[in-house]
């Protein structure tokens, strides 16, 4: 079908591009942000392999025990690491939606793919829509910290100047910027990994809502 093979492409290339980006960012950062940021890499790759097209790609049965076997130890160290706080009880859900997924495509008569290509997968309606629920607010939270907020004109007008003696702006200058060391400044801008998390949360709600 014409349709679903292209939304499959396109969720791979998001998620493909996704999962590259998480890459660099692992390689720029360090510490805890570096762990998540390859955690999101697992998930991009994974998410956009398990989005390929039948006619591309039909993955052998085995395939989804791979994927189950993955994820699965992908969730229990977002169980070991949710009380850090952070984005890892978002890794965790995610890493749970695709053991999920992988179970329902190897369930008896879904066949490989099936769920991207005719929506006859063999997932449970109360868990889906769970998920779906999740991923809509997700997506909806994220979307709304993505929009700039204007700056007020009086604040902007009647602020302290970045060199004045003493105020704020000095302080300011002689901060150093964030990330680790000589770390890009993309690496360090937190809207790029919340815009990456919700590519994937979008992607994800492609998939399941074939379920």
């Amino acid at each position: 079908m014409h349709g679903p093979a292209l939304s499959g492409w396109l969720v791979v290339v998001l998620c493909a591009v996704t999962g590259v980006y998480c890459l660099l960012r692992m390689r720029a950062s360090a510490g805890e942000e570096r762990r998540a940021a390859g955690g999101e890499a697992v998930m991009g790759f994974g998410m956009a392999t398990m989005a390929l097209p039948a006619a591309v790609l039909t993955p052998p049965e085995w395939s989804w025990a791979v994927y189950a076997a993955v994820f699965g130890g992908a969730a229990l160290h977002g169980l070991a690491a949710v009380r850090h706080g952070g984005h890892h009880l978002h890794h965790l859900v995610g890493s749970l939606a695709m053991v999920y997924m992988a179970v329902s495509m190897a369930a008896p008569g879904a066949g490989a793919h099936a769920g991207h290509t005719a929506g006859t997968a063999g997932g449970i309606p109360v868990v889906t829509g769970g998920l779906l629920l999740y991923y809509m607010v997700y997506v909806l939270h994220a979307g709304t910290r993505l929009v700039p907020v204007a700056i007020p004109a009086t604040a902007a007008a009647g602020g302290p100047g970045p060199t004045a003696a003493g105020g704020p702006g000095s302080a300011m200058a002689g901060r150093p910027g964030p990330g680790p060391g000589p770390s890009p400044d993309w690496a360090a801008r937190p809207e790029l990994a919340l815009a990456c998390r919700l590519s994937m949360a979008l992607a994800m709600l492609a998939m399941l809502v074939t379920l």
